[in-house]
Protein backbone atom coordinates (compact mmCIF):
# COMPACT_ATOMS: atom_id res chain seq x y z
CA UNK A 1 0.00 0.00 0.00
CA UNK A 2 1.19 3.12 -1.10
CA UNK A 3 -0.25 6.57 -0.18
CA UNK A 4 -0.85 9.08 -2.93
CA UNK A 5 0.22 12.24 -3.24
CA UNK A 6 -1.87 14.95 -1.75
CA UNK A 7 -2.60 16.80 -5.04
CA UNK A 8 -3.81 13.63 -6.44
CA UNK A 9 -6.06 12.87 -3.55
CA UNK A 10 -7.38 16.85 -3.78
CA UNK A 11 -8.17 15.86 -7.61
CA UNK A 12 -9.98 12.58 -6.84
CA UNK A 13 -12.40 14.46 -4.04
CA UNK A 14 -12.56 17.54 -6.95
CA UNK A 15 -13.38 15.04 -9.40
CA UNK A 16 -15.91 13.08 -6.86
CA UNK A 17 -17.87 16.75 -6.35
CA UNK A 18 -18.07 17.71 -9.75
CA UNK A 19 -19.81 14.26 -10.90
CA UNK A 20 -21.76 14.42 -8.03
CA UNK A 21 -23.03 17.62 -8.67
CA UNK A 22 -23.35 17.51 -12.04
CA UNK A 23 -25.58 14.07 -11.05
CA UNK A 24 -27.58 16.04 -8.64
CA UNK A 25 -28.40 18.82 -11.48
CA UNK A 26 -29.67 16.77 -14.20
CA UNK A 27 -32.30 18.34 -16.78
CA UNK A 28 -32.52 18.00 -20.48
CA UNK A 29 -29.36 19.24 -21.36
CA UNK A 30 -27.84 16.21 -20.01
CA UNK A 31 -29.60 14.02 -21.85
CA UNK A 32 -27.14 12.10 -24.44
CA UNK A 33 -28.20 12.95 -28.03
CA UNK A 34 -30.29 15.59 -30.31
CA UNK A 35 -32.90 16.69 -31.94
CA UNK A 36 -33.41 16.84 -35.40
CA UNK A 37 -36.12 17.92 -37.49
CA UNK A 38 -37.76 15.82 -40.44
CA UNK A 39 -40.26 17.54 -43.34
CA UNK A 40 -43.24 15.22 -44.48
CA UNK A 41 -46.24 16.44 -46.50
CA UNK A 42 -44.87 20.19 -46.00
CA UNK A 43 -45.01 19.50 -42.17
CA UNK A 44 -41.99 19.73 -40.02
CA UNK A 45 -41.55 17.50 -36.99
CA UNK A 46 -38.68 16.83 -34.09
CA UNK A 47 -37.21 13.74 -33.53
CA UNK A 48 -35.21 13.33 -30.69
CA UNK A 49 -32.34 11.01 -31.75
CA UNK A 50 -29.57 9.16 -29.62
CA UNK A 51 -27.45 6.15 -29.69
CA UNK A 52 -28.39 3.36 -26.84
CA UNK A 53 -25.44 1.41 -25.35
CA UNK A 54 -24.52 -0.74 -28.03
CA UNK A 55 -24.46 2.44 -30.13
CA UNK A 56 -27.28 1.49 -32.79
CA UNK A 57 -29.00 5.28 -33.69
CA UNK A 58 -32.75 5.96 -32.78
CA UNK A 59 -35.17 7.56 -33.10
CA UNK A 60 -38.34 9.33 -31.00
CA UNK A 61 -40.79 11.30 -32.10
CA UNK A 62 -41.67 14.07 -30.21
CA UNK A 63 -44.04 16.40 -32.04
CA UNK A 64 -44.82 18.82 -34.65
CA UNK A 65 -42.63 22.30 -34.82
CA UNK A 66 -44.05 25.08 -32.98
CA UNK A 67 -43.24 27.21 -30.81
CA UNK A 68 -43.69 25.51 -27.86
CA UNK A 69 -40.94 22.99 -28.73
CA UNK A 70 -38.50 25.76 -30.07
CA UNK A 71 -38.51 27.20 -26.50
CA UNK A 72 -38.11 23.56 -25.35
CA UNK A 73 -35.47 22.95 -28.25
CA UNK A 74 -33.61 26.38 -26.95
CA UNK A 75 -33.54 25.29 -22.92
CA UNK A 76 -31.79 21.85 -24.40
CA UNK A 77 -29.14 23.41 -26.16
CA UNK A 78 -28.30 25.32 -23.81
CA UNK A 79 -28.30 22.87 -21.14
CA UNK A 80 -25.96 20.93 -23.30
CA UNK A 81 -23.39 23.70 -23.49
CA UNK A 82 -23.05 24.05 -19.86
CA UNK A 83 -22.96 20.05 -19.54
CA UNK A 84 -20.14 19.95 -22.47
CA UNK A 85 -18.13 22.37 -20.30
CA UNK A 86 -18.43 20.51 -17.12
CA UNK A 87 -17.49 17.59 -19.17
CA UNK A 88 -14.02 18.52 -20.71
CA UNK A 89 -13.52 19.97 -16.70
CA UNK A 90 -13.95 16.29 -15.84
CA UNK A 91 -11.94 14.46 -18.56
CA UNK A 92 -8.96 17.07 -17.68
CA UNK A 93 -9.26 16.04 -14.29
CA UNK A 94 -8.90 12.68 -15.05
CA UNK A 95 -6.21 12.91 -17.12
CA UNK A 96 -4.24 14.35 -14.69
CA UNK A 97 -5.26 12.29 -11.96
CA UNK A 98 -3.94 9.68 -14.21
CA UNK A 99 -0.63 11.24 -15.05
CA UNK A 100 -0.52 11.29 -11.35
CA UNK A 101 -0.89 7.78 -10.83
CA UNK A 102 -4.73 6.92 -9.53
CA UNK A 103 -5.57 3.52 -9.95
CA UNK A 104 -8.22 2.87 -13.21
CA UNK A 105 -10.17 0.48 -14.19
CA UNK A 106 -9.68 -1.33 -17.44
CA UNK A 107 -11.63 0.30 -20.33
CA UNK A 108 -14.05 -3.11 -21.52
CA UNK A 109 -14.84 -2.92 -17.35
CA UNK A 110 -14.98 0.70 -17.53
CA UNK A 111 -17.57 0.69 -20.50
CA UNK A 112 -19.66 -1.89 -18.97
CA UNK A 113 -20.25 0.74 -15.83
CA UNK A 114 -20.66 3.11 -17.80
CA UNK A 115 -23.93 2.03 -19.56
CA UNK A 116 -25.18 0.49 -16.06
CA UNK A 117 -24.38 3.92 -15.12
CA UNK A 118 -26.16 5.68 -17.73
CA UNK A 119 -29.11 3.09 -17.77
CA UNK A 120 -30.07 3.88 -14.07
CA UNK A 121 -28.78 0.62 -12.39
CA UNK A 122 -26.79 3.08 -9.63
CA UNK A 123 -29.94 5.60 -9.43
CA UNK A 124 -31.97 2.51 -8.45
CA UNK A 125 -30.00 1.52 -5.48
CA UNK A 126 -27.29 -0.77 -7.20
CA UNK A 127 -24.01 -0.93 -5.73
CA UNK A 128 -21.05 -1.76 -6.91
CA UNK A 129 -18.97 -4.33 -4.63
CA UNK A 130 -15.89 -6.89 -4.80
CA UNK A 131 -12.77 -5.76 -6.33
CA UNK A 132 -13.93 -3.26 -8.30
CA UNK A 133 -15.24 -1.51 -5.71
CA UNK A 134 -12.02 -2.09 -3.69
CA UNK A 135 -10.13 -0.06 -6.34
CA UNK A 136 -12.33 2.45 -6.12
CA UNK A 137 -12.08 2.88 -2.18
CA UNK A 138 -8.72 3.24 -2.61
CA UNK A 139 -8.77 6.38 -4.87
CA UNK A 140 -11.37 7.15 -2.24
CA UNK A 141 -9.11 6.68 1.02
CA UNK A 142 -5.84 8.20 -1.24
CA UNK A 143 -4.20 4.75 -1.58
CA UNK A 144 -2.77 2.55 -4.27
CA UNK A 145 -3.01 -0.94 -3.16
CA UNK A 146 -0.47 -3.21 -3.54
CA UNK A 147 -0.08 -7.02 -3.74
CA UNK A 148 -1.56 -7.97 -6.76
CA UNK A 149 -5.25 -7.41 -5.53
CA UNK A 150 -6.37 -5.88 -8.33
CA UNK A 151 -6.32 -8.83 -10.81
CA UNK A 152 -10.29 -9.24 -12.15
CA UNK A 153 -12.69 -8.07 -14.62
CA UNK A 154 -15.38 -9.64 -12.90
CA UNK A 155 -17.81 -6.95 -12.03
CA UNK A 156 -20.64 -8.03 -9.00
CA UNK A 157 -23.72 -5.45 -8.85
CA UNK A 158 -25.45 -5.80 -5.38
CA UNK A 159 -28.80 -4.57 -4.77
CA UNK A 160 -31.85 -5.01 -2.54
CA UNK A 161 -34.81 -7.09 -4.00
CA UNK A 162 -37.31 -4.13 -2.46
CA UNK A 163 -36.67 -0.70 -1.83
CA UNK A 164 -38.55 0.97 1.29
CA UNK A 165 -37.96 4.71 0.51
CA UNK A 166 -39.21 6.66 -2.83
CA UNK A 167 -37.02 6.18 -5.34
CA UNK A 168 -37.76 7.82 -9.00
CA UNK A 169 -40.21 6.22 -11.46
CA UNK A 170 -38.11 5.05 -13.62
CA UNK A 171 -36.56 1.47 -14.57
CA UNK A 172 -33.48 0.22 -15.36
CA UNK A 173 -32.42 -3.03 -17.56
CA UNK A 174 -29.69 -4.85 -16.76
CA UNK A 175 -29.57 -8.04 -19.57
CA UNK A 176 -30.83 -5.10 -21.99
CA UNK A 177 -27.89 -2.73 -21.56
CA UNK A 178 -25.49 -5.43 -21.31
CA UNK A 179 -26.91 -7.16 -24.89
CA UNK A 180 -26.98 -3.60 -26.15
CA UNK A 181 -23.33 -3.47 -25.43
CA UNK A 182 -22.43 -5.53 -28.53
CA UNK A 183 -19.84 -7.03 -26.71
CA UNK A 184 -20.63 -10.21 -26.61
CA UNK A 185 -22.53 -10.95 -23.06
CA UNK A 186 -24.08 -13.79 -22.77
CA UNK A 187 -26.01 -15.39 -19.66
CA UNK A 188 -24.66 -18.31 -17.31
CA UNK A 189 -26.98 -21.14 -17.43
CA UNK A 190 -27.70 -22.33 -14.09
CA UNK A 191 -27.38 -25.71 -12.53
CA UNK A 192 -31.20 -26.01 -13.03
CA UNK A 193 -32.47 -24.95 -16.39
CA UNK A 194 -35.60 -23.96 -14.96
CA UNK A 195 -33.99 -21.00 -12.89
CA UNK A 196 -33.29 -17.56 -14.60
CA UNK A 197 -29.37 -16.45 -15.06
CA UNK A 198 -27.73 -14.02 -12.25
CA UNK A 199 -24.49 -13.88 -14.34
CA UNK A 200 -23.68 -12.98 -17.77
CA UNK A 201 -20.29 -13.37 -19.70
CA UNK A 202 -18.24 -12.67 -22.77
CA UNK A 203 -17.37 -15.74 -24.07
CA UNK A 204 -13.50 -16.58 -24.11
CA UNK A 205 -12.76 -13.42 -22.05
CA UNK A 206 -12.52 -12.38 -18.34
CA UNK A 207 -15.15 -10.04 -18.63
CA UNK A 208 -17.99 -10.59 -16.60
CA UNK A 209 -20.93 -9.07 -14.35
CA UNK A 210 -22.71 -11.19 -11.25
CA UNK A 211 -26.24 -9.76 -9.60
CA UNK A 212 -26.05 -10.22 -6.15
CA UNK A 213 -28.92 -9.15 -3.16
CA UNK A 214 -28.80 -10.44 0.16
CA UNK A 215 -30.20 -13.53 1.59
CA UNK A 216 -33.20 -13.76 3.52
CA UNK A 217 -34.10 -16.44 5.59
CA UNK A 218 -32.47 -20.10 4.24
CA UNK A 219 -29.57 -20.41 2.39
CA UNK A 220 -30.52 -22.57 0.07
CA UNK A 221 -32.45 -19.81 -1.19
CA UNK A 222 -32.87 -19.52 -5.60
CA UNK A 223 -32.09 -16.34 -7.29
CA UNK A 224 -34.57 -13.76 -6.27
CA UNK A 225 -36.14 -11.15 -8.87
CA UNK A 226 -35.39 -7.32 -8.69
CA UNK A 227 -38.39 -5.99 -11.08
CA UNK A 228 -36.70 -2.22 -10.90
CA UNK A 229 -33.53 -3.60 -12.77
CA UNK A 230 -35.13 -6.07 -14.50
CA UNK A 231 -33.21 -8.81 -13.60
CA UNK A 232 -32.36 -11.61 -11.23
CA UNK A 233 -30.00 -11.80 -8.46
CA UNK A 234 -28.11 -14.55 -6.26
CA UNK A 235 -28.75 -13.77 -2.72
CA UNK A 236 -25.72 -13.97 -0.72
CA UNK A 237 -24.97 -14.08 3.45
CA UNK A 238 -23.93 -11.07 4.52
CA UNK A 239 -24.65 -8.67 2.43
CA UNK A 240 -27.52 -6.93 3.87
CA UNK A 241 -24.66 -5.77 6.21
CA UNK A 242 -21.85 -4.17 3.06
CA UNK A 243 -24.47 -2.29 1.77
CA UNK A 244 -25.82 -0.59 4.04
CA UNK A 245 -25.84 3.29 3.38
CA UNK A 246 -23.50 3.10 0.57
CA UNK A 247 -20.71 6.04 -0.84
CA UNK A 248 -20.24 7.44 -3.60
CA UNK A 249 -17.02 6.97 -5.81
CA UNK A 250 -15.96 7.89 -8.92
CA UNK A 251 -14.52 5.14 -11.90
CA UNK A 252 -11.51 6.87 -13.28
CA UNK A 253 -10.97 5.88 -16.96
CA UNK A 254 -10.67 8.38 -19.99
CA UNK A 255 -13.49 10.38 -17.98
CA UNK A 256 -15.55 9.68 -14.89
CA UNK A 257 -18.38 7.55 -13.90
CA UNK A 258 -20.32 7.97 -10.45
CA UNK A 259 -20.67 4.91 -8.88
CA UNK A 260 -22.45 3.50 -5.21
CA UNK A 261 -19.35 1.39 -3.87
CA UNK A 262 -19.51 0.20 0.19
CA UNK A 263 -18.52 2.41 2.95
CA UNK A 264 -15.09 1.29 3.55
CA UNK A 265 -15.04 0.46 7.49
CA UNK A 266 -18.04 -2.30 6.29
CA UNK A 267 -16.36 -3.29 3.71
CA UNK A 268 -12.84 -4.15 5.70
CA UNK A 269 -15.54 -5.98 8.47
CA UNK A 270 -17.34 -7.42 5.82
CA UNK A 271 -13.59 -9.14 4.38
CA UNK A 272 -13.18 -11.02 7.58
CA UNK A 273 -16.27 -12.43 8.07
CA UNK A 274 -16.79 -14.07 4.71
CA UNK A 275 -13.00 -15.10 4.68
CA UNK A 276 -14.56 -17.89 6.52
CA UNK A 277 -17.74 -18.95 4.18
CA UNK A 278 -15.26 -19.78 1.40
CA UNK A 279 -15.01 -23.64 0.62
CA UNK A 280 -11.54 -25.04 1.25
CA UNK A 281 -11.12 -25.01 -2.13
CA UNK A 282 -11.24 -21.29 -2.39
CA UNK A 283 -8.28 -20.74 -0.51
CA UNK A 284 -7.14 -18.24 -3.12
CA UNK A 285 -10.07 -15.98 -2.86
CA UNK A 286 -10.30 -16.33 1.27
CA UNK A 287 -6.32 -15.30 1.39
CA UNK A 288 -7.48 -12.34 -0.95
CA UNK A 289 -10.49 -11.02 1.31
CA UNK A 290 -8.20 -11.30 4.29
CA UNK A 291 -5.59 -8.99 2.82
CA UNK A 292 -7.82 -6.88 1.28
CA UNK A 293 -9.44 -5.90 4.27
CA UNK A 294 -6.25 -6.07 6.17
CA UNK A 295 -4.87 -3.08 3.68
CA UNK A 296 -8.19 -1.30 4.17
CA UNK A 297 -8.11 -1.40 8.29
CA UNK A 298 -4.48 0.14 8.12
CA UNK A 299 -6.11 3.08 6.95
CA UNK A 300 -8.98 3.28 9.23
CA UNK A 301 -7.22 2.70 12.38
CA UNK A 302 -5.30 5.38 11.48
CA UNK A 303 -7.71 7.93 10.06
CA UNK A 304 -11.05 7.00 11.26
CA UNK A 305 -10.83 4.83 14.60
CA UNK A 306 -14.12 6.19 15.29
CA UNK A 307 -15.81 4.90 11.81
CA UNK A 308 -14.36 1.23 13.22
CA UNK A 309 -16.02 1.73 16.73
CA UNK A 310 -19.20 2.18 15.37
CA UNK A 311 -19.41 -0.53 12.40
CA UNK A 312 -18.01 -2.82 15.69
CA UNK A 313 -20.92 -2.02 18.03
CA UNK A 314 -23.35 -2.74 15.65
CA UNK A 315 -22.04 -6.26 14.49
CA UNK A 316 -21.55 -6.93 18.78
CA UNK A 317 -25.39 -6.20 18.74
CA UNK A 318 -26.10 -8.46 15.27
CA UNK A 319 -25.47 -11.26 17.31
CA UNK A 320 -22.39 -13.53 19.06
CA UNK A 321 -22.23 -15.81 15.31
CA UNK A 322 -21.45 -12.32 14.05
CA UNK A 323 -18.69 -11.78 16.47
CA UNK A 324 -17.25 -15.05 16.25
CA UNK A 325 -17.22 -14.99 12.59
CA UNK A 326 -14.93 -11.44 12.42
CA UNK A 327 -12.57 -13.19 15.24
CA UNK A 328 -12.63 -15.68 13.07
CA UNK A 329 -11.39 -13.52 9.90
CA UNK A 330 -8.56 -12.34 12.41
CA UNK A 331 -7.14 -15.53 12.88
CA UNK A 332 -6.95 -16.20 9.42
CA UNK A 333 -5.19 -13.25 8.79
CA UNK A 334 -2.87 -13.97 11.08
CA UNK A 335 -1.54 -17.09 9.49
CA UNK A 336 -0.43 -15.13 6.50
CA UNK A 337 -0.11 -11.45 7.92
CA UNK A 338 0.71 -12.00 11.49
CA UNK A 339 1.46 -8.61 12.25
CA UNK A 340 -1.94 -6.87 10.42
CA UNK A 341 -4.06 -9.65 13.02
CA UNK A 342 -2.39 -8.47 15.87
CA UNK A 343 -3.15 -4.94 14.76
CA UNK A 344 -6.71 -4.96 14.05
CA UNK A 345 -7.15 -7.64 16.96
CA UNK A 346 -5.62 -5.32 19.29
CA UNK A 347 -7.43 -2.28 18.00
CA UNK A 348 -11.07 -3.68 18.15
CA UNK A 349 -10.48 -5.30 22.27
CA UNK A 350 -9.37 -1.65 23.32
CA UNK A 351 -13.24 -0.29 21.79
CA UNK A 352 -14.97 -2.79 24.05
Amino acid sequence: MERMPLEIQTLYAELLERLTGLDAGRSIGHVPGSFVTKTIKGDTYYYFQYSDPGGIKRQVYIGRKDRFLDEVIKQYREGRQIFSEEEIGIHRLCSLLRAGGAMLTDPASARVLKALSDGGVFHLGGVLVGTHAFMVLGNLLGVRWRGGLLRTQDIDIAAEATVSIAIPDIRADIPGVLEGLKMGFLPIPQLDPRKPSTSFKVRGKGLRVDLITPLRGKRTQGPIGIPRLNAVAQPLPFLDFLITRPVRGAIIDGGGILVNIPDPTRMAFHKLIISGERVAIMHTKRAKDLRQGAQIFSILIEERPGDIQMVWEEIQLRGKGWVRRVKQGISGLSKIDSEAGKRIADFLSTTG
